[in-house]
């Protein structure tokens, strides 16, 4: 009996050992990549619905976005879909993000980037332009996707 209880524990550690996929180095840095570029393309001139989703889509079905500097987090896509969609009818004169530095961590990157933007938010009367260095933190879950992403915004 003792055998066949030690044999039922030592399979159960084994197959939850294995459940933990560790994403690497070059997977991490491409999903990163990607994930700026579907950033930087829901926020230009043309962005549409579609550049919405697409960003969504690199989302975990439960994950956080937290908003450090503001202390927001939301949890819900439907949420952060209509926030980005309000925000389509801004009117963006251009946007470019450029990433400075990726480090990886296990599931986790930590992206460096410099986003310079210049457009008009719907409230306001005039034009506002900026640039700013950032960094943020993405973990991913087994699957590739964000589950939590943390903004640290820059000086």
């Amino acid at each position: 009996m003792k055998k066949v209880i030690t044999f039922l524990l030592l399979s159960l550690f084994s197959v939850s050992a294995g459940a933990d996929t560790v994403l690497s180095e070059e997977q991490l840095k491409d999903l990163t990549q990607q994930f700026i570029a579907a950033k930087n393309a829901r926020q230009q001139p043309d962005s549409t619905a579609k550049d919405v989703e697409y960003f969504l889509s690199f989302l975990a079905e439960e994950f956080l976005d937290d908003h450090v500097k503001f202390n927001v987090i939301v949890s819900s896509k439907e949420e952060l879909r209509e926030r980005m969609l309000a925000k389509l009818k801004d009117k963006i004169l251009f946007s470019n993000i450029d990433i400075l530095e990726i480090m990886t961590g296990r599931n986790v990157t930590f992206v460096k980037f410099k986003e310079h933007v210049k457009g008009q938010p719907g409230h306001m009367d005039k034009p506002i332009e900026y640039t700013a260095i950032n960094i943020m933190s993405l973990e991913f879950n087994d699957n590739g996707k964000i589950k939590h992403i943390r903004r640290h915004h820059g000086l």
